[in-house]
């Protein structure tokens, strides 16, 4: 049987909360690359990723190890 995969902020690979490294975690990706689609998604919605940001800050539970 499968285990489910669950979203969590990472507590290693974080810069602020951890959340775009969770992020990266989640879909086997390079931090980097997110954060950097973050930053891109974030200036052209006129900084409303801030926003998104702080709500995942707040929504995702953090991993432990």
């Amino acid at each position: 049987m499968e285990t489910s995969k669950r979203l969590y902020r990472s507590d290693k690979e974080k810069m602020i909360a951890g959340v775009c490294g969770g992020i990266a975690e989640y879909f086997d990706l390079d931090p980097t690359l997110v954060r950097v689609g973050y930053i891109l998604l974030s200036v052209f919605t006129f900084f409303s990723g801030l926003l998104a940001y702080v709500i995942l800050w707040i929504v995702m539970p953090l991993k432990h190890a």
